[in-house]
């Protein structure tokens, strides 16, 4: 009869294969982090300059039933409220105010007469302040 020695059942992992996983995740963060957050980041942008499209839209509509852009007094909420003296008011033109916030939180600005056109519909972008680059950059209907 032979004797047969058991070798032990090995569980979970050593401490040198843990370390090359790390190693292996760290090295993945460092080559793909920076890409997901640029890619993050400007899609504020991007989604910034969809709404002040629709927004100058939802505008233009308001303009061909009243037969004239709200005041600057007036401003955007017309196109959720009706203001007083416009009677061929048929809104509204955009389901709530918060379609009138911009992606960082502040809400659209609007100018009649515009600096760049007719009406300008625009956002100062992620620092609240005129001018900036990237996700700072000032994104309008112009």
């Amino acid at each position: 009869m032979k004797i047969r020695k058991s070798v032990p059942a090995r569980n979970g992992f050593t401490l040198l294969e843990l370390l090359v996983v790390l190693a292996i995740l760290a090295l993945l963060y460092t080559i793909v982090g920076p890409q997901v957050i640029k890619y993050l980041s400007s899609s504020k942008s991007e989604t910034a300059a969809i709404q002040v499209k629709n927004v100058d839209a939802a505008m233009k509509l308001l303009r061909l039933d009243s037969g004239r852009y709200p005041s600057t007094q007036e401003g955007l909420q017309a196109l959720v409220t009706q203001p007083p003296g416009m009677a061929e008011w048929r809104g509204p033109y955009l389901p709530n105010t918060a379609a009138l916030t911009d992606p960082w939180g502040n809400p659209y600005r609007y100018a009649n007469p515009g600096r760049h056109g007719e009406i300008d519909i625009y956002t100062l972008g992620s620092d609240n302040a005129e001018g900036g680059t990237g996700e700072a950059k000032d994104l309008g209907n112009w």
